[in-house]
């Protein structure tokens, strides 16, 4: 089998090989009117390699039919690709040491409920608060926010096996980013790789300020994949 990879084409798709499983999820509403849990919606069939759209104009969406070239996509890469570590704000609490790259944000909103996730950390001393910053920060799909154990300073993260999740924001009525999960590599056309992480949300809306990754654009431009549980 071959390496389980994400090639970032220049101006056009992600190629995706290795037979990485793709999925879909929605983000259910909890008590708070914000995103709580994530909940699948559907299975894709496995395929060795395919192609997902990029610049958020495929017909055959989540997968590329070519309309990058008809609409002129400037896919260009601006990100910083500097390492988490070395650009994270770091916040401690009585618990737990919570890590944050704010330009990573994909406003996903799983932060906000119960005071928001920063506020919890802080409190982190008390069990309950620890417990809901530690869920809050494991649901953000950007991995904007990674928790550290505060005294073996281990990180505390889900145990993703390498997949793809596309997702969806129906409180917001649109599309949301592609989640990559399990330490799946990303290179781009030129031979640059980005760091490997267990959590990284890639644009497919085409719009973002900070591609290849989210930057929550997709909100402002209302981009919609054609899910059904999306108004059309």
């Amino acid at each position: 089998m071959k390496k389980q990879k994400i090639l970032i084409t220049e101006n056009g798709p992600y190629i995706v090989s290795g037979n990485v499983p793709l999925n879909k999820e929605f983000a259910k509403i909890g008590q708070d009117g914000e995103p709580e849990k994530w909940v699948e919606s559907k299975k894709y069939p496995q395929q060795e390699t395919y192609t997902l759209c990029r610049c958020g104009n495929s017909k055959n969406m989540p997968f590329c039919d070519g309309e990058h070239i008809h609409t002129d996509f400037d896919g260009t890469e601006t990100a910083d690709n500097d390492l988490f570590d070395n650009k994270a704000e770091i916040i401690e609490g009585g618990g737990i040491i919570l890590k944050d790259v704010q330009e990573l944000c994909s406003v996903a909103r799983f932060c906000h409920p119960k005071g928001t996730t920063w506020k919890l950390a802080v409190k982190s001393k008390h069990p309950e608060a620890k417990k809901e910053a530690i869920y809050q920060a494991c649901n953000c799909p950007a991995g904007r926010l990674v928790v550290y154990d505060k005294e073996t300073g281990k990180v505390i993260e889900n145990k993703y096996e390498p997949s793809i999740t596309l997702t969806e924001d129906p409180q917001k009525d649109c599309s949301g980013p592609i989640w990559v999960k399990g330490g799946i590599e990303i290179e781009s056309f030129d031979g640059t790789k980005y760091e490997v992480r267990n959590r990284v949300a890639l644009c497919r809306c085409g719009k973002s300020n900070n591609k290849p990754f989210c930057d929550g654009t997709h909100l402002a431009y209302n981009f919609n994949d054609g899910d059904e549980s999306l108004k059309k």
